[in-house]
């Protein structure tokens, strides 16, 4: 007896906890509910992002080949003294170095010049000299051979006129040696020459094109010092209304960009203004930075607006895949997944199927308008959606993507016909959960399983 009423006390206690229990939580409950989105039509772009520099198309580096103290600028071609951004023209002045040492030179080198053309003249003088001794000495050892050594000649003069005779031979030989001399010395002291007057000419600098200076880095009175390595004077851009941007394009990325691809970007100065370009070029030499490879592509685009100014920073956006006018949907739709309390029964199997990685029906769609070799890889995805409180697959083909949306196509179901993806339709991107017992109101805007839509969704 007593034991019944144990039991039933602490079965009494046990019902009066659970009770209070559900009075204090019954607030507390929470319902789940979805948000959704609207399938829409509309373009997707997909790019890679970068960060580059403007840099005029053709840059010329004006420099100093001798030494010396800049004493003027030239005038440039409004007839205003050289400077930053001063237009010029081919042969235009644009400065003067002293070239007081280089005059002397010059004056020197003539002189030298003059020195060695007289040598070939004395040479020259000589030699005559020495052929008439040889004539003289032939003669003489020509009537010593006729004679003979004998009474009327003695043996120690008929060996003089021998010895002449070779000697003479021997200094005309001599002779011409000293004019093929004095003729290299002439040749060495014309080089001479011309050197000092190639180094008297350096002193006036001219423009070697036409174009615009964009930087000068020398002022009036600065020396210049030209040793092993050329100092820079003026840099001039040749046609500015053509530019290029140098982009600095990561190694995951490369594999993307081919030439004439078309490109987009937009510098600060100019918000709200996108220009418009194409890769002209791959540089190979790539760069490490902390491990990070990244290579230089040239992007070409129009300046004859004459807005883009040289160095800009530019953010640059290559377009890798585009597709005008197909459906598309939030990229968190095709990412969300539900419980398999969720789903309804005839569906649930959906759930055990591996994500697809592949390229989905193993062909690839192009789109007409795009170059020949962009292509968009199409691969299998699902969308979900509400349907008599629980929610049901739909298969597509995700696309091309961008950071927001995803290109979709329908592929049908085995309930449903393949143009159950419409513009329009709801899908399921992710759960809310709302208090049950704090409020009776639930928010009209709040897709909920099991109930009709508001008007207007």
């Amino acid at each position: 007896m007593k034991k019944a009423i144990l039991l039933i006390v602490v079965i009494g206690i046990g019902a009066a906890i659970a009770g209070g229990w559900w009075y204090f939580n019954k607030g507390k409950v929470k319902n789940v509910t979805f948000r959704t989105v609207e399938v829409t039509r509309g373009d997707i772009l997909s790019t890679i992002s970068a960060t580059g520099t403007v840099e005029p198309e053709e840059l010329v580096d004006v420099g100093a080949q001798v030494a010396g103290q800049v004493l003027a600028f030239g005038k440039d071609e409004e007839g205003n003294e050289v400077d930053y951004g001063s237009p010029v023209a081919e042969g235009t002045l644009l400065a003067k170095i002293d070239d007081t040492t280089y005059t002397s030179d010059v004056a020197l080198a003539t002189a030298q010049l003059e020195q060695a053309k007289a040598g070939v003249e004395s040479s020259q003088a000589n030699l005559l000299q020495l052929k008439a001794k040889l004539d003289q000495a032939r003669l003489d050892w020509e009537r010593a051979q006729k004679l003979g050594p004998s009474e009327a000649l003695a043996k120690s003069s008929y060996d003089s006129y021998k010895s002449a005779f070779e000697v003479a031979q021997a200094d005309v030989s001599v002779g011409d040696a000293s004019i093929l001399q004095a003729k290299a010395s002439v040749n060495q002291a014309e080089a001479t020459l011309q050197k000092a007057q190639r180094n008297l000419g350096y002193c006036t600098i001219k423009s070697p094109v036409k174009g615009v200076i964009i930087d000068r880095r020398v002022n009036i009175g600065q020396t210049v010092v030209s040793s092993l390595n050329t100092p820079s004077l003026f840099l001039i851009a040749k046609d500015l209304r053509r530019m290029q941007v140098w982009v600095s394009v990561n190694e995951a990325d490369i594999g993307k960009i081919y030439q004439g691809q078309l490109v987009t970007f937009t510098v600060s100065t100019y918000e709200g203004h996108t220009f418009k370009g194409v890769v002209g070029k791959i540089r190979l030499n790539a760069t490490m930075t902390q491990n990070v490879v990244t290579y230089t592509v040239e992007v070409v685009t129009d300046n004859s607006s004459g807005k883009l100014l040289p160095y800009l920073t530019a953010n640059v956006n290559f377009e890798v895949s585009r597709r005008d006018n197909v459906l598309e949907v939030a990229n968190a739709a095709l990412r969300w997944k539900p419980s398999i309390g969720q789903v309804a029964p005839e569906y649930q199997s959906v759930l055990n199927e591996p994500a697809e990685q592949g390229k989905g029906t193993g062909k690839k769609q192009r789109d007409p308008n795009a170059p020949k070799t962009q292509t968009s890889n199409y691969k299998k995805a699902t969308l979900w959606v509400s349907e008599n409180g629980l929610v049901k697959p739909i298969k597509v083909l995700a696309g091309t993507s961008d950071d927001t949306m995803t290109e979709v196509q329908g592929v049908g179901s085995t309930s449903s016909p393949q143009d159950e993806l419409q513009e329009g339709l709801q899908v399921i991107t992710g759960e809310q959960q709302m208090s049950a017992g704090s409020s009776g109101t639930v928010n009209p805007f709040t897709p909920q399983i099991g109930r009709s839509r508001p008007a207007g969704r």
